[in-house]
């Protein structure tokens, strides 16, 4: 025990003076210490790992997952893992896997940490090169394998992520950016390759707390009149959240939504609304969603979605990451549940009135496979459209993992909707970014529909941008 406080210590010193590095994505180092010191002593559970379905080693395009909440095990049935890969220059060797019919390109190379992709109405590429600080534009002919114009669009910003074009339709006025704590926004026409003058301010202030997951996604409801903006957590599991009575806890709910967590975690783990203009106070539209990397709007119902990285450091296959649509008022459970009314033993017997109340999610994904940006897929027309029975399906950037003792995740799957409604199941889409056990060249983060129809994929290992198209034979 002398000898865990002691390594906790060090580590917990190391943090801070090291965190702001690893503020990006989930190596947070917090989320991983924690378990490890309160964990008792598990060892891991040698049959699941070596029958374990998300090991990528399984992967391969049309692979369907279907991962059920009545199926995970308890806290800490293997030890809590720390697999972070080694990113490595892509070998001449490999390839990326898709299924026939199917092809999948080198589209742009040379970028420097290409995140989120969105296409702009005229078929324009803006891709968030989140830690340049900056919004680059490219342009391809339809059908073309590669750009013909690659611009920055704007720069000094605030390591940028999330892109929306407003008001919907074709003709937008404006390009709205969220940075880490704020949203701006650009006049914007089609075909500008140059941002026009300096940002307005939408959103000056989104959260207190400058720690923990770094990126925040934006998307506009159907009828133009909201404002969606995902604001992550802080921290792994919100260690040391303070203590508050009922009357104090009906109080702060009144003003920030069920389930809403306080402290360094307030207006986090939450998706937040406001109009366009920013007039309407910014408040939670849903809490308890700890990190939904990725919104989007299902174009056939109007609701909002989101994929979403769950905690770690509860073992390998705790807790499944997840993609649902996301309802108003709705309360997805973090910090204190997870996968409905499963209680986070960090927080054992802490909220028992919010037991009913946490929504289970759409399509729980294999642990830790880090979803990160999602698109409908909605091409009706173009030389690389996809087969109808893809209309209306989600596709899924997945980062991949580093809290799992088997690599998983480091791919794009595809997620089947039935006129906007989900049965549990998704399927390996692009796959190849795992070379072995220890060392990956891909980390997949965006998917963008291009105006062909084509899907483009970038991920910020080897700093790429892929297009998958389909050709009818």
């Amino acid at each position: 025990m002398t000898e865990k406080i002691l390594t906790a210590l060090l580590l917990f010193i190391a943090i801070a003076f090291f965190a702001p590095a690893w503020a990006n994505d989930r190596r947070d180092m917090i989320a991983y210490l924690i378990p490890i010191s309160v964990t008792p002593s598990a060892v891991p559970n040698a049959s699941l790992l070596e029958n374990d379905p998300g090991d990528w080693h399984e992967d391969v395009p049309g692979l369907m997952h279907h991962i059920t909440i009545a199926d995970l095990p308890p806290p800490y049935s293997t030890t809590s893992a720390g697999n972070a890969p080694n990113i490595i220059k892509r070998p001449k060797s490999t390839s990326l896997s898709v299924l026939p019919g199917f092809t999948v390109k080198l589209f742009a190379k040379g970028l420097q940490n290409p995140r989120i992709i969105r296409v702009a109405p005229n078929g324009d590429i803006f891709v968030a090169e989140t830690r340049m600080k900056r919004i680059r534009v490219l342009r391809a002919a339809d059908g073309a394998d590669t750009p013909s114009i690659d611009k920055i669009f704007a720069d000094g910003l605030d390591r940028p992520f999330g892109i929306a074009f407003y008001p919907l339709g074709n003709d937008p006025q404006w390009i709205y950016i969220a940075n880490n704590n704020s949203v701006v926004r650009y006049p914007y026409h089609n075909g500008d390759l140059q941002a026009q003058g300096s940002p307005q301010i939408i959103v000056p202030t989104l959260c207190d707390s400058r720690s923990g997951h770094s990126t925040r996604d934006i998307a506009f409801s159907l009828d133009g009149q909201r404002l969606f903006i995902q604001v992550g957590s802080g921290s792994n599991v919100a260690e040391g959240l303070s203590r508050k009575n009922p009357q104090e806890i009906q109080a702060w709910e009144s003003a920030h939504g069920k389930g809403a967590a306080w402290d360094n975690e307030t207006n986090r783990a939450d998706i937040l609304v406001t109009d366009p203009e920013g007039k309407t106070p910014l408040h939670a539209f849903a809490t308890g969603i700890r990190n939904g990397a990725g919104i989007a709007i299902d174009p056939g119902t109007g609701e909002l979605w989101a994929s979403t990285n769950e905690r770690d450091g509860l073992g390998d296959d705790l807790v499944p990451d997840y993609v649902t649509h996301v309802k108003e008022g709705g309360f997805y459970g973090w910090p204190w549940y997870y996968m409905g009314g499963n209680i986070d033993p960090l927080h054992l017997g802490e909220r028992p009135d919010l037991a009913h109340h946490v929504i289970d999610p759409d399509v729980p994904f294999q642990s830790h496979s880090v979803p990160l940006e999602m698109v409908f897929y909605k091409a009706t027309s173009g030389s690389a459209t996809f087969p109808l029975d893809y209309q209306g399906d989600v596709f899924v950037a997945m980062h991949g993992s580093w809290n799992k003792t088997h690599r998983t995740g480091y791919k794009v799957v595809r997620v089947h909707l039935n006129h906007g409604v989900a049965d549990g199941t998704y399927e390996d889409f692009l796959t190849g970014f795992v070379v072995d056990n220890e060392r990956v060249w891909g980390r997949p983060v965006g998917v963008a529909v291009a105006h062909d129809g084509a899907l483009l994929v970038s991920e910020d290992g080897n700093d790429t941008i892929w297009r998958i198209a389909y050709h009818v034979k």
